[in-house]
Formats: C-alpha cells, structure tokens, sequence
C-alpha cells in the first residue's frame, strides 16, 4: 500500500513537472526546433516559391561549395570587414564596460542616476534608432577630427586595420549601446568580492593599483568571460548586422547555407574565447 502511494506521489510529481514546462517545450518545438530542422534541410535543397506552392530540389552541398569557394562575393565581402571590427570592438566593449562598472560601483552622489543613463541605451534605442544617429553623425568623436586621430591611424597601419579602428571610432556612440547588459554583468560581479579582502589589502599597505590587479581583476575572470560570450553573440546577431542583411536577399536554400556557414563562423569565435579562457585560468585553477 505505502509503495503504491509512493509511485503515485511520484507520478504525480513527474505529471506537475511535465505540465509546468509543456509551454516552453511546446514553444521550443514549434518556433525553435522545427525551423531550425527546416533550415538545415533547406540548405541542401534548390526552393523554389510559386503563388500556390514551394517545391525543393536535392543538390546536396552545391550552396556550401558555392558561397565557399566559387563565388565569395556572398559572404567574404561582407564577412571579414565584420570580422576585423568585431576584433577590435569585442575588447574595446569588455573593457570600457568593466572601466565603467568600477567608477559606478563608488559611492557618490547620483550613483542610482547615472547607472540607470548607461543602461538606457539598451532599452530605449532600437537597431533603427542607432543605425539613423550615425547616419547624422551623431556618434562621432568630437577630438577625431580636431586632433586628426584618423590621419595619426592611418599612417601607422594598413588600410585593412586602420579602416575598420577609425569605423569604430567615428561611431562611438555603438561601444555605449552594446555595454548596457555588460557593464550591469560586472557591477554584480563586482559586488560579490568581499569587503574585507579589500580591508585586508589596505591594511598591508596595497594601492588602488595593486587591489585591482591582485584582487578585482582576478575575481572579476570570470565575468569578463561571460560578458565577452555575451558581446560575441550579441555584436554577431545584432540587426544591422552586414552577413544578416546579406542572407536576407539570398534565395531560400542558399539563404539557409548561409546563415548555417555563419553559424559554425559564431561557433569558432565561441571556442577560441573557451580557449583563451582555459589558458589564462590555468594559472589560478593549478594554485587551488
């Protein structure tokens, strides 16, 4: 009798828990894994969209060869000009976040106002917004041209580096819209060290240089590895993004190809911060 009632408190449990997440899974289901499955099968499909019907003809991997390697135009045109400035904007984000969350982590007046103002951006300006304030040139850095920063750039690098640097530099504005969700990841990191390792440095006569080097940096780690996880797959899905727009007018199969090439290039990204994570953690993890 008591091992009846135990299975059926069980099954009752596993019933509860399967209704509670049957909304996600069905969600899941219809709106993420189908067409995710679709895409995948599309990639390898020639479709064509009529007024009454959509045919799909196997050719195997004609799209992958052909964005690969006959006809780069499709993706390198517009992928590694994006991926050089993804290489200087992804450093540049985490550490102007991480400067900024230390100055509002102070006490001073306004601290709550001021917080709030870096993460507005994030809230109240769309794609379209930031896309249309750098078309007016609003983001642009007032000492660029007064000290002719791009001149001084441009004559100590290439024009394949110093392009996408001054492109960043001009529209500034960008850093500040994606640091929001970054800069509020390292003020609760921040928060979670002690006070009294803090005190504890103070009191064997350590500066603010060296608490930051011996203490907050190394215990902020991993929050600078989850914001630069962040910043990858936010800086690569954001809509303005140029390999976005691109497989927007591509045919559906080779839209579809694309936009999975693009994926495993997101991927690659994702496992070199894994690895350079791995390797500058080896230290701290080998003195445990």
């Amino acid at each position: 009798m008591k091992k009846r009632l135990r299975m059926n408190s069980s099954l009752t449990e596993y019933l509860e828990g399967t209704l509670f997440i049957a909304p996600w899974l069905t969600g899941f289901l219809v709106f993420m894994a189908f067409p995710i499955g679709y895409s995948l099968f599309m990639s390898f499909q020639n479709v064509t969209i009529t007024a009454s019907s959509t045919t799909t003809e196997f050719i195997g991997w004609t799209h992958y060869r052909t964005i690969l390697f006959e006809n780069g135009s499709i993706l390198y045109n517009d992928l590694l000009p994006f991926l050089r400035q993804a290489l200087f904007m992804i450093p540049i984000i985490v550490i102007f976040a991480l400067l900024i969350a230390m100055m509002l982590n102070q006490p001073f007046a306004g601290r709550t106002l001021f917080r709030a103002i870096f993460f507005l951006p994030v809230i109240l300006a769309t794609g379209e917004v930031v896309k249309e304030f750098l078309m007016q040139g609003e983001g642009e850095l007032g000492f660029m041209a007064k000290y002719n920063v791009s001149g001084i750039i441009g004559a100590y690098l290439s024009p394949t580096w110093s392009t996408p640097l001054i492109s960043i530099l001009n529209s500034f504005v960008l850093i500040l819209w994606y640091s929001g969700v970054q800069i509020l990841i390292f003020l609760g990191g921040r928060q979670t060290i002690s006070n009294s390792a803090y005190e504890a440095a103070r009191i064997d006569g350590a500066g603010p240089w060296e608490t930051f080097w011996k203490i907050t940096l190394p215990a902020m780690t991993p929050f600078i590895f989850l914001n630069m996880i962040y910043t990858v797959v936010d800086l690569f899905t954001f809509p303005t993004n140029p390999i976005l727009q691109r497989v927007r007018e591509s045919e559906y199969g080779q839209y579809s190809a694309l936009i999975w090439i693009y994926f495993a290039i997101i991927s690659v990204f994702l496992a070199l911060i894994f690895y350079v994570f791995h390797l500058a953690t080896k230290p701290q993890r080998a003195s445990r």
